[in-house]
């Protein structure tokens, strides 16, 4: 089985700094749906992992989260494209959970739901808690310049052979690149 883990935030849509509370500000980055749709026919099943700290602050609440991703599934379905897995850690920083990025207890969480070596996996993030969550399991970690990219790149630090890619859709053809060599 072929996996790729993604964040949700700035990687398949828009990030804001106050959050995404609503379905209305749930809005796609131009060609990330295509480019799941694209993994999906390849052959690759596609997990998210998302910190939702939002939940925990309470900016909104389960009901909402649910609404923002039936949008996001449905714009997906339009492509083609599907989610296999979604993994969410709805705690605040200062609960100290261990499903929070860039903690890997979500990614711990995928790689025994998919029953899969993490080795074999691609993680694709735009900061640097992304990156370290799935590097520390052993994953391919994939920055993409969009959202918080740009300046996460700015600061360093990235795990040790991390791609840097300008947005999902160089992501997902360098995944499709790589797994056909």
């Amino acid at each position: 089985m072929k996996l790729v883990i993604l964040d949700r935030d700035g990687v398949i849509n828009y990030d804001s700094p106050h959050f995404i509370k609503s379905p209305d500000e749930w809005k796609p980055i131009p060609g990330s749906l295509e480019a799941i749709a694209l993994l999906n026919q390849s052959g690759f099943r596609v997990a998210l992992a998302t910190n939702q700290s939002g939940i925990g602050r309470g900016l909104f609440d389960m009901a909402t989260l649910n609404a923002i991703h039936d949008k996001m599934y449905r714009a997906l379905g339009q492509f083609g494209g599907r989610i296999d897995a979604l993994f969410y850690c709805p705690h605040s920083a200062e609960a100290n959970c261990s499903c929070r990025k860039p903690k890997s207890g979500m990614i711990e969480d995928i790689a025994r739901r998919f029953a899969i070596d993490l080795k074999t996996v691609y993680s694709v993030g735009d900061s640097l808690r992304d990156l370290q969550a799935s590097a520390a399991l052993g994953a391919q970690s994939i920055l993409v310049l969009t959202g918080k990219g740009t300046k996460t790149l700015e600061e360093g630090s990235l795990p040790e052979g991390t791609w840097v890619c300008a947005d999902l859709s160089e992501a997902v053809q360098r995944i499709i690149a790589h797994d056909n060599s």
